[in-house]
């Protein structure tokens, strides 16, 4: 069985709740069934559980290279010099990345609104990224787009694999084939 769950703004990729952040118990009873990889609480989207362990392990495990693609909403305008380098590596404190498809999207139109807001400052604009990442490190996406000078503010992953977010909305689960 593969599950495919819209992970809201503050929730945890575990089924028990921890530190004030609620757990997947909350939305999804199925038993027997664990999160394939994680996204942490502070960011939402695409999550894929599954009662299989070796299906679990080829969507979590980068060696399988399983392309995960984000939504990131940044802070500033990005720059070419900034895709450039977002496409080539960026040299974080683990090493260089491998590149990653990087491009500006316009702010989606079916995006829900985040439950906290962002902050939002008047004078500096936010830009929208979509990025494809096949390597999986501790809040890479988040890193990668510091390292070349634009903060993350939002950041929701839209598809894993073949398998894609669409209308999931925040909260709901669907089954996957």
């Amino acid at each position: 069985m593969l599950i495919c769950f819209n992970k809201p703004y503050g929730t945890l990729s575990q089924f028990s709740s921890e530190g004030g952040h609620p757990g997947l118990a909350g939305y999804i009873q199925q038993k027997g069934i664990y999160a394939a990889g994680r996204l942490d609480h502070d960011s939402e989207g695409l999550l894929l559980l599954t009662d299989e362990p070796a299906l679990a392990t080829k969507i979590a495990q980068p060696k399988y290279k399983w392309p995960k693609t984000y939504l990131a909403q940044v802070e500033g305008l990005i720059s070419r010099a900034a895709l450039t380098q977002l496409r080539q590596g960026v040299l974080l404190n683990d090493g260089i990345t491998l590149p990653a498809h990087a491009r500006i999207s316009a702010e989606p139109t079916w995006l829900w609104p985040r439950d906290p807001p962002i902050r939002k400052r008047l004078a500096i604009p936010t830009s929208w990224l979509e990025l494809t990442l096949t390597e999986g490190r501790n809040r890479q996406v988040r890193r990668m787009t510091a390292a070349v000078g634009f903060p993350t503010l939002r950041l929701i992953r839209i598809q894993i694999g073949p398998h894609a977010l669409d209308s999931l909305a925040p909260g709901a689960w669907r089954q996957g084939n």
